[in-house]
């Protein structure tokens, strides 16, 4: 074998072995995302699982003649802008307006004791609860995959390519400024 066969053999693999790389590479990244997508998924069905929810306590709160209007429309729109989101930011800032809408809901039924007792009232409070948990859930996994694809995105080598083969990093899905709060701890004297 001559010296020009050897370093064409030796380039040969050296193509071959970055080729295995990139397709390696791509593939992973492939999954990385379609796992951050899948994640996302899984957030939009909890979230349109509480919006559904909305219209129900709404009209569980009209039937006692509660004269909040605009606070029953505030929810409503909240519950619309759910629906309209498309991706992450929209999605955290409509949820953020929906959560606060229902914050404002439930502290006004503190002040009417019969729709307190409500057995559809209770159902539906006990119903929006178990959902935040799974949402609180859903962000989180969400997140962790966003955080692991972005790394990946970032890192060396991978960086040199991902670009090139068309990937870019996930958008976090946030909390809203009042869930990142610390709470004041008050101690009495």
């Amino acid at each position: 074998m001559t010296a020009a066969q050897i370093a064409l053999a030796v380039l040969a693999a050296a193509a071959a072995a970055a080729a295995a790389w990139v397709i390696a590479t791509y593939n992973r990244l492939v999954l990385a995302r379609n796992k951050v997508g899948e994640a996302w998924a899984g957030i939009d069905v909890q979230l349109q699982r509480r919006a559904d929810l909305v219209p129900a306590l709404v009209d569980t709160v009209k039937g006692y003649k509660i004269h909040e209007q605009s606070l029953l429309e505030s929810v409503t729109q909240a519950r619309a802008g759910i629906a309209r989101a498309r991706g992450p930011q929209e999605a955290g800032q409509a949820d953020d307006q929906l959560e606060a809408a229902l914050g404002g809901l439930f502290a006004v039924a503190e002040a009417y004791p019969d729709l307190k007792a409500s057995a559809n009232f209770l159902e539906l409070q006990r119903q929006l609860t178990e959902l935040e948990e799974e949402i609180s859930f859903a962000r989180r996994y969400y997140n962790a995959l966003v955080q692991q694809l972005n790394t990946r995105l970032q890192s060396f080598p991978t960086l040199l390519v991902a670009g090139l083969l068309g990937f870019r990093p996930a958008e976090y899905f946030k909390a809203d400024e009042a869930d990142r709060a610390v709470p004041a701890a008050e101690f009495g004297g």
